[in-house]
């Protein structure tokens, strides 16, 4: 196109020019003035015909990327630069090679931006140096807790409930994740805040992690990362059912975030390990200075599906994906640590694990048993195995557990040499309407030597566009004498009774 415009203005130049040519000569004694001010008039006539043509080459490609876009293509000459982009970021050739020194050389960097790619999000760069890929996940959420004003302990205390009728956009999280120099060099660096938490220490936090993939069975990684120890923590969030928040059981007995360093891998077809050694069992809102120096925190996880060799995004819960073949996960999860009293987070600080008895007191509480005895170490140990299929929009998934603790460290008296307490959640979902309306259904429950505490839910999600990145949630939780709870899930210590969400969630 820029070819024939150029060609186009040269014949037109030449042919203004070769008519006004015997003017000039027949002119009598032409003066030079005149004949500079005829060239000039011509140079500018010719500038506004390349003016003009630009304007019409311009309008010819805008009305091309509308036709493109309305029959749900890319315009060519973009469909053809990303081609080759992502060719030459996977596969290089010698011509891309040779190109690249060229390019070094001269200091270029040219690449794409500004693409969306589902299950990743949007690639702000994607050049041969690396790529930098921009995700976010939010979500507004009104909550009405309906519970007792006071719940009492096993040993007699009373505490208030303060419940919650408010509005919060409840968390934000930012990340930037790609490669850098080579394709195998992963970073990921992120901002998550927690807006219920303001005021508190850890209300946002910055944090990331980096590695680099030698196989398809050896990766290694370091810095902050989710403790294996069940399946939630495993990175399948968000792709939960309970936006954004655990059934009790699971949140009783699971890890949480640390620093720390990891391997993954897949080992065969749908045979997947990750294997992770951490400070301790939730770091978010602990400085270095409170950790114990032990580093004595382990934590494997080993998963399975042996009948279509995936699970969809994240290996997550629920089937919006709606499986054709029926589609199988069966995982186990290990767990150790050795605890310390002053490397505990907040009550208050958003993901925290808390080592707590079935009634909801924390061991590290002063004098928890009421016994003149105060504990200062302990260690967790702690398995957790799943299974769950999808099928046609079907779902349905179980995880149990079992912990113990021992060995305890303690100042004074307490009546308990170890213990033990198991438990297990249930949840299913079925794809109502496909891609638009989904149902859901979760029960958990703990049993400990001080009370079986329970919940249940009942949800429904809706995908206005068709798509998982924007969807609304609408959920009504039960809990029986619940063990756990901080603001940003939407249940506290002691609850007793309903609390309703009502969430807009977007997820890309």
């Amino acid at each position: 196109m820029l070819k024939t415009r150029a060609t186009f203005a040269l014949v037109l130049s030449c042919g203004l020019l070769f008519c006004t040519l015997p003017a000039i000569a027949q002119a009598p004694s032409p003066d030079q003035t005149e004949i500079l001010e005829r060239l000039r008039r011509l140079e500018e006539r010719q500038e506004e015909f390349e003016r003009l043509l630009e304007e019409r080459d311009s309008r010819i490609r805008e009305l091309e990327a509308e036709l493109a876009r309305g029959r749900g293509e890319e315009p060519e000459s973009e469909a053809v630069e990303t081609e080759s982009l992502a060719t030459a970021a996977v596969t290089p050739s010698e011509e891309d090679e040779t190109v690249a020194e060229s390019d070094e050389a001269d200091g270029d960097d040219t690449g794409s931006l500004g693409r969306y790619e589902p299950g990743k999000g949007f690639v702000l760069a994607s050049t041969k140096h690396g790529e930098v890929i921009w995700s976010l996940f939010t979500y507004a959420r009104y909550l009405n807790q309906n519970f007792e004003d006071t719940y009492t302990d096993s040993f007699g205390r009373t505490f208030l409930i303060d419940e919650r009728n408010d509005v919060q956009l409840n968390k934000v999280n930012i990340s930037f994740k790609g490669w850098l120099f080579d394709p195998k060099f992963r970073f990921l660096v992120y901002s998550w805040s927690a807006n219920t938490s303001q005021g508190d220490p850890a209300q946002v936090v910055l944090a990331g992690n980096m590695g680099y993939q030698f196989s398809e069975k050896f990766n290694l990684y370091a810095g902050i990362g989710g403790l294996p120890s069940t399946r939630s923590v495993n990175y399948t969030f968000p792709n939960w059912l309970k936006n954004d928040h655990r059934s009790i059981a699971d949140e009783y007995f699971r890890g949480s975030y640390t620093s720390g360093i990891w391997v993954n891998g897949t080992l065969a077809r749908g045979l997947k390990y990750r294997s992770m050694l951490g400070n301790n069992l939730s770091q978010l809102g602990v400085n270095a200075a409170q950790l114990d120096g032990s580093f004595n925190t382990w934590s494997s996880a080993l998963w399975w599906m042996p009948t279509t060799g995936e699970y969809g995004p994240g290996e997550g819960l629920g089937d919006f994906e709606f499986h054709e073949d029926f589609a199988t996960l069966f995982g186990i999860h290990y767990t150790q640590s050795t605890e310390d009293r002053q490397s505990q987070p907040g009550t208050e600080d958003f993901e925290n694990s808390q080592i707590r008895l079935s009634d909801g007191t924390r061991i590290f509480s002063p004098d928890p048993w009421m016994t003149g005895g105060n504990v200062f170490k302990v260690d967790y140990k702690m398995v957790a195995i799943n299974g769950g299929f999808k099928y046609r929009g079907w779902s349905l998934e179980a995880e149990a557990y079992f912990r113990k603790l021992d060995d305890f460290r303690v100042i004074g008296t307490i009546p308990v040499d170890e213990i033990t307490d198991h438990g297990f959640q249930v949840q299913g979902s079925f794809m109502v309407l496909p891609s638009k309306l989904q149902a859901f259904l979760e029960y958990s429950k703990i049993y400990g030597d001080y009370g079986d505490p329970w919940d249940s839910t009942l949800g429904m999600y809706w995908f206005p566009f068709d798509r998982k990145e924007f969807r609304l949630q609408v959920q009504g939780l039960y809990l029986k004498n619940s063990p756990v709870g901080y603001s940003s899930v939407p249940f506290s210590v002691g609850a007793n009774g309903w609390a309703y969400t009502l969430d807009g969630i977007i997820a890309f």
